[in-house]
């Protein structure tokens, strides 16, 4: 009986140690909705062979049905990653969302499960920009309404609220990695910029800074929005703000959807006090390329609507492609968190002749001394410790020199009140 309890005592922790740590072409991704080539190129050429790619995204009960198995997974804004999901994603360590933004994602529930999530705020901004400038362009020529005339088989040729974007004033709201790229392409075309932005910015070029909004809607021919989706932007260009704009004035949105009062913007184009405006976001979206599109906008021969293709080039899908798969197999490899959203952001150097040990926890007191205590009391080396907590969270890596056995270690490591996940690469080997 005895050897049979300790038999049974090595296999519960053989078990215990699979669960957490393996080698990597055991390591199962799921990347979904058409996720760029560059992805799998970066996973494979650092030894990932697990990788299934869907064209599509997959609704909740879809993941549900999935999730359980997956240890890495990549998505794009139409994958909506719930509380309920990650709840069920029992082996999830890292999410890659290969995109801009994580709205889609319940930051909070993944970060209560001790699971990073990884973006790319910053791959698309050249082609967000580039469609901007263009649409500045196609409004001030009265471009969209023409071309539709001609495919029906009209024409008028008339200089009719057509106007040269030369010397016309660009009013930026939003003066952030896309916002100043606009600046400095549209001073390049002899454009004057003017921005407003609630933290303070360095101005590029010879763009000037307004105090407020207000200002900024009064000046400008034409304004782009380039902000976030927070409370504080949702309908932040409304009736009001509408009316401020200058009679025969143009509005871009390509930030986010919420942004604009849409009935209100309907009102002021219907009226030509607006003369024209560009969306390529909206407040509700299909689900997907076979659901309609309903809007109070559709129609109206002064509006240009897009399908949310800011950043839908080749050149932005591929940047994104390969620096999203990057952050997840740095996670993954080494343990570093540089470029997540929900997490403490620890930047490691490679791990080699140590045994990495990576532990996720609540920042309550005595946590970290309970760590070293696990350490101590077994007689290992702690060759390098690195700690990054925020006032919810914490995040503790350690490199521990000599014979570790590794099984023993993590079951100590579960121990601790208040871990949330724990994970320990081998030396040598980083992403087992």
């Amino acid at each position: 009986m005895p050897l049979i309890c300790a038999l049974a005592a090595v296999l519960n922790r053989v078990f215990a140690v699979t669960k957490l740590s393996f080698s990597k072409e055991k390591i199962q991704i799921l990347l979904l909705e058409g996720v760029h080539d560059n992805a799998i190129s970066e996973l494979a050429a650092r030894g990932y062979a697990t990788v299934e790619r869907l064209p599509t995204a997959l609704d909740e009960a879809e993941l549900l049905e999935r999730i359980g198995s997956v240890h890495m997974l990549g998505i794009r804004s139409r994958t909506n990653l719930t509380a309920k999901v990650l709840e069920a994603a029992e082996r999830l360590f890292c999410v890659g969302c290969f995109c801009i933004g994580t709205n889609q994602v319940d930051l909070k529930a993944a970060r209560s499960r001790g699971v990073p999530v990884f973006n790319a705020p910053y791959s698309n901004t050249r082609s967000v920009a580039e469609l901007v400038i263009g649409e500045v362009i196609m409004l001030m020529r009265g471009i969209f309404p023409k071309s539709t005339l001609v495919h029906g088989g009209g024409w008028m040729k008339s200089a009719k609220d057509s106007y040269e974007i030369r010397g016309k004033t660009l009013g930026i709201v939003g003066y952030g990695h896309i916002g100043t790229q606009v600046s400095i392409m549209a001073e390049a075309m002899g454009m004057k910029v003017v921005f407003y932005d609630v933290v303070r910015k360095l101005a590029l070029g010879n763009a000037q800074p307004c105090d407020t909004l207000e200002d900024l809607l009064k000046i400008s021919d034409v304004v782009t929005l380039h902000v976030p989706d927070t409370a504080q932007t949702r309908n932040m260009i409304g009736p009001e703000q509408l009316r401020q704009m200058k009679r025969g004035s143009y509005l871009i949105n390509a930030a986010r959807g919420k942004v604009v009062d849409i009935p209100a913007l309907v009102e002021v184009l219907k009226s030509k006090h607006v003369l024209g405006a560009a969306l390529d976001v909206f407040p509700k979206e299909p689900g997907g390329d076979k659901d309609p599109f309903e809007s109070p906008l559709r129609g109206l021969d002064n509006v240009i609507l897009t399908p949310h293709i800011g950043g839908s080039t080749m050149e932005a899908q591929a940047n994104i492609g390969t620096e999203v798969a990057q952050k997840l197999i740095e996670y993954s490899d080494n343990g570093s968190t540089i470029g997540a959203v929900n997490f403490p952001m620890v930047g490691l150097p490679v791990h080699d002749g140590a045994t990495r040990f990576l532990h996720i926890h609540r920042n309550v007191p005595g946590v970290l001394r309970k760590i070293n205590d696990v350490f101590s009391s077994r007689d290992l080396n702690i060759a390098a410790q690195y700690l990054q907590t925020d006032p919810e969270l914490g995040y503790v890596v350690i490199d521990a020199d000599g014979d570790v056995d590794e099984g023993e270690v993590l079951d100590a490591l579960r121990g601790i009140d208040g871990t949330l996940r724990t994970r320990f690469l081998y030396p040598g080997q980083p992403g087992r």
